[in-house]
């Protein structure tokens, strides 16, 4: 699947990643992810954390995506990829109908321009269309993220203080967010 994203200054594409075109894209990918830890984002890492080490992590993703459990999307523009989200899919029987969204980044080069939201659209639309009926994710409260899922008509059921190290090691607090999508 493609989409332009609306409101980029410069055309962006959306696709989704095959195993294939996973291989290929991991050092972009990295760079991104990398990116992201280095502006401040809470999203599993902490300083230091390069390009290196992003790229091993993005490797370590590679089974899920081969098995299905696992879809990742990116944003391409002129200059490569600029951003990108994932959707982890639930293994257990019982939870079959819900997925997570899991690292949404945006280069820090290409924030401001509604990428973000795209990213976030397109990986509710393919849930969507796959069955599930519940999304939920995870973010640092009060971060540019957590404004981007309000905004997106997320709900959060709750903050839990001190649940994770943010990049430079302080601990912040997390907000817990769901949004009921497709039809039960």
């Amino acid at each position: 699947m493609t989409a332009r994203a609306p409101g980029v200054t410069v055309p962006h594409v959306i696709e989704r990643l095959t195993l294939a075109s996973f291989d290929a894209a991991v050092p972009e990918l990295a760079e991104v992810l990398a990116d992201a830890v280095d502006g401040g984002a809470s999203v599993g890492f902490v300083a230091p954390f390069g390009s290196d080490g992003a790229a091993a992590w993005w490797h370590t993703q590679r089974d899920a995506l081969a098995d299905g459990t696992l879809a990742v999307w990116v944003s391409r523009g002129p200059g490569g990829i600029s951003g990108t989200i994932s959707l982890a899919y639930a293994a257990k029987a019982n939870a079959r109908h819900r997925a997570e969204v899991v690292k949404l980044a945006v280069h820090r080069r290409h924030r401001g321009h509604g990428l973000g939201r795209r990213l976030l659209s397109t990986a509710e639309d393919a849930a969507a269309r796959a069955g599930i009926t519940l999304l939920l994710l995870d973010t640092e409260t009060a971060s540019p993220a957590e404004r981007l899922y309000l905004a997106a008509g997320w709900l959060r059921y709750g903050i839990v203080p001190d649940y994770a190290v943010e990049p430079t090691g302080s601990l912040r607090d997390c907000s817990f967010f769901y949004k009921p999508i497709g039809t039960a």
